[in-house]
């Protein structure tokens, strides 16, 4: 089972990445796909995840409207689109992979079996 994340870099505040998660080695359809963040001296955080199976999103409360979760499972693909980054964003994201039916715990990281190395996004104000 693996995970690769791409798409961070650096962008200036109001810019917008496209980060994707590729996943190999497992059912894809029939998962939950999390993206989670760790900035500079903070403890990681939850972004986002998608059930690969229905297609269901989950968003952090404090990230809604920035943030949008996709996939393509046809391409074993997750992506997070994130709009209007801002500084507080600079973080390395991390894509992980879960059983099904864990859906109402998405936010924690103890659901996610494999992770990938993280992808860093750096913005500047």
């Amino acid at each position: 089972v693996q995970v690769v994340e791409s798409g961070g870099g650096l962008v200036q505040a109001g810019g917008s990445l496209r980060l994707t998660c590729t996943a190999s080695g497992f059912t894809f359809n029939d998962h939950i796909i999390g993206w989670f963040r760790r900035a500079p001296g903070k403890d990681r955080e939850e972004v986002s995840a998608i059930s690969t199976g229905d297609g269901s999103t989950y968003y952090a409360d404090s990230l809604k409207g920035r943030f949008a979760i996709s996939s393509d499972n046809a391409k074993n693909i997750v992506y997070l689109e994130i709009v209007d980054l801002q500084p507080e964003d600079t973080a390395v994201y991390y894509c992980a992979a879960g059983p099904p039916g864990w859906t109402s715990m998405w936010g924690n990281a103890a659901v996610y079996d494999d992770w990938g190395q993280g992808t860093q996004v750096t913005v500047s104000s």
